[in-house]
């Protein structure tokens, strides 16, 4: 309503204010004075909604923020996560890493024990070639052991050809006779050494092919779980990757709602804010008709007093005088009816609207007690959440700092072994004599069974690692 009615607009008939499902106008008429109570009621309750609206504005920014510390901590935590998993991927990595290592350790200690071993050979077959040949009389051969060079120095024997000349036939007695003693014992050595060197060649064939066989099963198996493995990290990160493109997705999606319900919210409260003022306005204009109409009954009950005053000697011109002004009050009355019918029509519907208004208001409460609730239940599982893939992140950074320190603890100690090795095998080779073969077999089989322990320690390693994998990938 822009302007109050005029009289131009008061052009009702009878059946039509007949037919109007409004009180008649003697009961609004009484009902007028209690109406200015009425309207500071109004008034108090527009002031009350102003507040609310006030609150309620400041309370949309409250959520506004919290949703966008919401959406920051849900960012932060799908960081760590990516972290978390990189943190894994470079662990197990460095645990094959680790694995190849020893791996490439053991081969390293088994070639320098067939190396060590080919060397006692060489050693005892050069010994056995120099008891067969005897030494020369004209040079000595030295035998270093590092470097491992041989060095001939030819030596001059100054009273060789003074002995020969002064006792050439005993000397040649006794080397015919201790010649042929020789070549019996020799003999029989040779041919016992012969059997023994074919039995424990047959063993160590076959304690070869056995390590052989077992090294290329655990190396197939080896690969095979490293194929499976290859294969469970691209479906794991085509799977990861799948889960973040959706997290995203719903994360935006989330965010237009969240963004859509703030700016619907906030309009639907300046459109409130707007005919709460449209309403004051219309209350104002209400209060200004009602005032009118005041002043207008008050000048109407003045005029009929003076016009109805008893008269001892009325004249017709002075009744017709008076009737005129009569006719333009009657007139100015009808018009003032009207104009209050339209009032009472006005506050019927304003009345309409502040309970529909009122409706709303209570609607929009609910939903903001919804709101809140879900929202704190959201915040509870969230600040969880943060809190256990803290303390996962905090146990899988002290678990890999004991695994670290474990391996370099097993490394030193198989370095430390191998020295001792080293050592022990230097000194055989240094103390090494003909009856030393079946020692140096014993300490062959004794590496072989520390080379199946230290393989039965890489498959529990394995095993191990695969249970932390599937724990980390499950858990």
């Amino acid at each position: 309503m822009d302007s109050p009615p005029t009289r131009d607009h008061v052009t009702e008939s009878p059946e039509k204010q007949a037919e109007s499902p409004l009180p008649p106008i003697q009961e609004r008429l009484a009902c007028l004075r209690p109406s200015r109570e009425l309207l500071e009621f109004y008034r108090q309750k527009v002031a009350q909604f102003d507040e609310e609206h006030d609150s309620l504005l400041q309370m949309l920014e409250k959520y506004k923020s919290a949703m966008a510390d919401q959406s920051k901590l849900q960012w932060e935590v799908r960081q760590r996560e990516e972290e978390i998993s990189e943190l894994q991927r470079a662990l197990s990595d460095m645990q094959i890493c680790l694995l190849q290592e020893r791996e490439q350790a053991l081969r390293l200690y088994a070639e320098n024990d067939r190396l060590k071993i080919r060397q006692l050979e060489d050693r005892k077959k050069i010994q056995h070639l120099l008891s067969l040949l005897g030494p020369d009389v004209g040079e000595i051969t030295y035998f270093h052991r590092e470097p491992p060079h041989k060095v001939s120095i030819p030596q001059k024997k100054l009273h060789s050809k003074q002995q020969e000349n002064q006792k050439p036939q005993k000397f040649r007695l006794v080397s015919a006779r201790e010649g042929s003693r020789r070549q019996s014992k020799d003999g029989l050595k040779d041919a016992e050494t012969q059997k023994d060197k074919q039995t424990l060649l047959l063993q160590v064939e076959a304690l070869q092919a056995q390590m052989e066989e077992q090294t290329r099963l655990a190396k197939e198996q080896v690969e095979s779980l490293l194929e499976d493995r290859r294969i469970y990290l691209e479906e794991g990160q085509n799977q990861h990757q799948r889960d973040q493109e959706k997290i995203t997705a719903l994360t935006d999606k989330l965010q237009r709602t969240q963004n859509l319900l703030y700016e619907s919210t906030r309009d639907f409260l300046q459109l409130k804010f707007d005919n709460r003022v449209q309403e004051k306005n219309w209350m104002t204009e209400k209060d200004e008709l009602l005032r009118k109409l005041d002043s207008y009954q008050d000048k109407l009950r003045e005029a009929r007093g003076s016009h109805f005053q008893p008269s001892l000697t009325p004249s017709l011109p002075l009744t017709q005088h008076i009737s005129e002004p009569c006719q333009a009050h009657r007139e100015e009355i009808k018009a003032l009816e009207e104009e209050l019918k339209q009032a009472h029509k006005l506050a019927d519907m304003y009345r309409e609207q502040c309970i529909g208004l009122e409706t709303d208001l209570t609607q929009i409460r609910e939903e903001g007690d919804v709101g809140r609730e879900i929202f704190k239940e959201r915040s509870e599982k969230m600040a969880n959440r943060l809190r256990l893939m803290t303390q996962r992140y905090e146990a899988l950074e002290k678990r890999r700092a004991l695994e670290v320190e474990g391996f370099k603890t097993d490394i030193k100690y198989l370095r430390q072994k191998l020295k001792d090795l080293e050592k022990q095998i230097f000194k055989v080779t240094l103390n090494v004599g003909p009856d030393q073969d079946l020692a140096i077999l014993h300490e062959v089989r004794q590496t072989n069974a520390h080379t199946k322990k230290v393989l039965g320690e890489l498959k529990t390693l394995k095993a191990k690692i695969y249970g932390l994998e599937n724990e980390l990938r499950y858990g």
